[in-house]
């Protein structure tokens, strides 16, 4: 087994020396959850083009274990560090994905790395995703590193709209020491959220003191296409985005799909997303390849242009397909997930009831019931101004702006 100090041997020497940028070409370091779905690595892409936008001379870092690190494109001036994969197994339990029986031991290395990388780039600030004490508490002895070292970081935990339900997330947020942590440790909260749609503070019960530090920031805008002239049939985007667990929802619109009359012309792309098994894929496409108007695709990193080509999108609701569809004010129908965690759900629930998508509840999906709400909404299609806060990126350029100047003094 891979020992803690071996692991941290594996980072090269040079580090440690390293001392801390001037604050015209800040260090920042990113941490990005890494253990399920693709929103996570996306959305801390996001940010880090956002960094090098406003500081084209800063050296930005990444450390995430996403094993989809590699489709992407880098920024310039961006570079990353690949941990060993870990897989979500429940809500709150995280294993090796790919070393399954040395488990801890790549718990251990993962740890040593952060460490060691984070101490040696010295960054002015670190920006992490989602969890405070990382994924399985993995941060917290670098976080006391941090605090202690003779150039202390700027800590920003970045928390995205929804996590779970109400209820499960307080309970979690106080078993596993959240807010501790938040207080000990973190100088802000950013929410890449609205209030208006979600009240990240309140229905999370967050105490005084971290609410104090907590910034509602915005959803996260992305880069658009103009939409794609259209002289044909309707054009559907069905896309889960990691895929993982998208196959009944595709499965589902393709049966619907095939049970049309022949009157009804539909033009379908099918987008599997590279978490699906090879398996899975093969069998959906042998067992509707007779569908001619359908275009199946294993994975698109950007998928702006598909975007813009469709008329309508069937999607699920995590949080980087939905900033997607606000950003490109898409028609949609949602099919969110409702285990192991609640997330999709409540969001298109609430998204739905703003009037910004469609959607279909998990027990209401059935072929039939899918195929006659894309009907209808295709029928009924309106480009409705976007009611919701996508200033999330201009935000966060003040969030930066600001931290850093306070370091500076």
């Amino acid at each position: 087994m891979l020992q803690l100090k071996q692991a941290t041997a594996l980072i090269h020497p040079a580090l440690k020396t390293v001392k801390p940028a001037r604050l015209t070409n800040p260090r920042i370091l990113l941490y990005s959850h890494d253990t399920f779905g693709l929103g996570n690595i996306r959305r801390t892409l996001l940010l880090a083009q956002e960094v090098i936008e406003q500081y084209p001379k800063a050296a930005v870092l990444l450390v995430t274990g996403s094993q989809m690190i590699h489709s992407f494109r880098i920024p310039e001036g961006v570079d990353y560090i690949k941990l060993p994969c870990l897989d979500r197994i429940d809500a709150e339990r995280y294993e090796s994905r790919f070393l399954l029986e040395c488990s801890e031991a790549v718990k251990s290395t993962r740890r040593a790395i952060i460490e060691r990388t984070v101490l040696g780039f010295a960054p002015d600030l670190m920006i992490v995703d989602k969890r405070p004490a990382g994924v399985d508490g993995e941060l917290t002895e670098t976080l006391t590193s941090i605090r202690n070292s003779r150039y202390p970081t700027r800590l920003v935990l970045g928390v995205r709209d929804i996590l779970d339900e109400p209820r499960k997330t307080r309970e979690t947020l106080r078993n596993n020491h959240s807010f501790d942590i938040i207080r000990d440790y973190y100088d802000e909260v950013w929410i890449y959220g609205s209030q208006t749609i979600f009240d990240t503070v309140s229905e999370y019960d967050f105490p005084e003191d971290v609410a104090h530090i907590t910034h509602y920031c915005g959803y996260l805008k992305r880069p658009t296409a103009a939409p794609s002239r259209n002289d044909g049939p309707p054009h559907v985007l069905v896309t889960t985005g990691g895929g993982g667990d998208g196959s009944r929802m595709i499965e589902t619109y393709l049966e619907g799909l095939s049970n049309l009359p022949r009157n009804v012309a539909l033009k379908s792309t099918v987008v599997f997303g590279p978490q699906m098994s090879a398996d899975r894929r093969s069998a959906l496409v042998d067992s509707f390849s007779y569908l001619t108007d359908v275009q199946f695709r294993e994975f698109e990193a950007d998928m702006t242009e598909l975007y813009a080509e469709a008329d309508l999108v069937v999607s699920m609701a995590g949080y980087n397909t939905v900033c997607e569809l606000l950003s490109f004010g898409r028609n949609a129908i949602l099919v969110p997930r409702a285990q192991p965690v609640k997330e999709q759900l409540i969001r298109a629930r609430l998204l739905a009831a703003a009037g910004l998508f469609e959607m279909v509840e998990p027990d209401d999906l059935s072929p039939d019931f899918l195929m006659t709400k894309v009907l209808a909404t295709l029928k009924h299609a309106s480009e409705q101004p976007v009611r919701v806060d996508l200033q999330g990126l201009p935000r966060i350029r003040e969030r930066i702006r600001d931290l850093l100047e306070e370091k500076k003094r």
